[in-house]
């Protein structure tokens, strides 16, 4: 392989998201799909703290039955109708293209009252353990600059710790704080897009596992950037299924949607093994 075959690419999706995607993840195993052999991880909010472990090769079936345990360290939120409304608000007033609204989204996660910066760290220091950057694996973290609404994508050579990174990526405007490195304030890469997955551009085969299908103003859809990959690539999208959304429930930062999401994603493996099986397997 060229070292540019395949991509896994994690969408976001607050705590039901992850144990969605790990239940994906551990049921496709089961019926004899890996897809932590990928090439390149993206990952985006919740994505990226898959991600960071399925680049560093934990074992999968542990990570999902983790899901089943109580959530050590979370912090439960809930984030309300107020909030919808505030981010609906700074995406319609003023200029719309993309950067503009993420920067006005960004000043919105500025001046939000949330937990600590540092109380964040912790929670997702509590999620990864010891896990650290990828040697072989090519792990890209996407982020929102919370200032300027650049969009960026940390790598294991942009000298920002990979805890640091996932807190970044995860730093939903509104229910957690910016995150601080490189002299700026970090967000969501979710702003720009629930799973980026144009960031797989140029890979072979790409699966794409988006707990969040929807795309808000000129954030783009995850089933428009597969359709645009396809063109040139093998590439799928897995979304939840109707029992998998009725396990997320109204809050996906709900610390109990993880065993119930974590069963429905394992349950949904097995309707998606066999086309994921024909973009992933030569």
């Amino acid at each position: 392989m060229s070292g540019r075959e395949r991509a896994l690419v994690l969408g976001g999706g607050g705590l039901a998201g992850i144990a969605w995607m790990y239940g994906v993840l551990a049921g496709l195993l089961e019926h004899g799909v890996d897809l932590s052999g990928a090439d390149l991880v993206v990952g985006t909010s919740a994505g990226a703290s898959v991600g960071a472990n399925v680049a560093a090769g934990r074992d999968l079936e542990e990570r999902c039955a983790a899901q089943l345990a109580p959530a050590a360290g979370e912090i439960a939120v809930t984030p309300g109708a107020g909030l919808a409304l505030r981010v609906l608000r700074a995406v319609v007033s003023g200029p719309r293209t993309a950067q503009d609204v993420r920067a006005r989204i960004g000043r919105l996660a500025l001046d939000a009252d949330t937990v600590d910066e540092t109380e964040r760290l912790a929670a997702i220091r509590s999620r990864l353990g010891d896990v650290d950057w990828s040697p072989t694996t090519d792990l890209r973290i996407t982020v929102v600059d919370a200032r300027t609404g650049e969009f960026r994508a940390f790598g294991r050579d942009d000298g920002v710790p990979l805890v640091t990174a996932v807190a970044s990526s995860g730093a939903v405007p509104g229910v957690w704080p910016p995150v601080t490195a490189l002299g700026t304030r970090w967000i969501d890469g979710g702003v720009r897009s629930s799973a980026n997955a144009d960031l797989a551009a140029g890979y072979g085969r790409v699966v794409v596992l988006a707990p969040l299908a929807a795309g808000i103003g000129a954030m783009a859809k995850p089933s428009t950037q597969v359709e645009a990959l396809a063109a040139t690539s093998r590439a799928t999208l897995v979304t939840p299924d109707r029992e998998a959304r009725r396990a997320f429930g109204r809050n996906v930062f709900d610390p109990a949607t993880r065993p119930p999401a974590a069963w429905a994603g394992r349950r949904q493996s097995a309707a998606v093994a066999d086309a994921v099986r024909a973009v992933w397997e030569q």
